[in-house]
């Protein structure tokens, strides 16, 4: 199932900084019907794009929706910066 979406880019500073894209409410419900059976410890495998860069990675639940791990590769090549908003595509599943 595809999605697209805009969302915040957000930080969390744990032993390292780590940037995430916040998930909106209103796609969560449908992102959580579609990873049905998919799901691992939570999280939801996705093929994302965000610009003209597509890449892997797996959804983190969070306080009931999800973030969205930004790849520092991903992240530098497109100039993505902390509280920016950025259009995401969203395939749930693997290729």
């Amino acid at each position: 199932m595809d999605f697209q979406f805009e969302g915040q880019v957000v930080e969390w500073r744990g032993p390292a900084p780590f940037y995430f894209v916040a998930i909106p409410e209103g796609e969560t419900a449908d992102i959580k019907l579609a990873a049905t059976g998919i799901e691992y410890w939570g999280q939801v495998p996705v093929m994302v794009r965000i610009g003209g860069t597509e890449f892997t990675t797996a959804l983190f639940p969070k306080d009931g929706s999800y973030l969205l791990p930004l790849k520092n590769v991903v992240r530098k090549s497109v100039g993505i910066q902390v509280d920016q908003v950025v259009a995401v595509a969203l395939s749930v599943g693997r290729p």
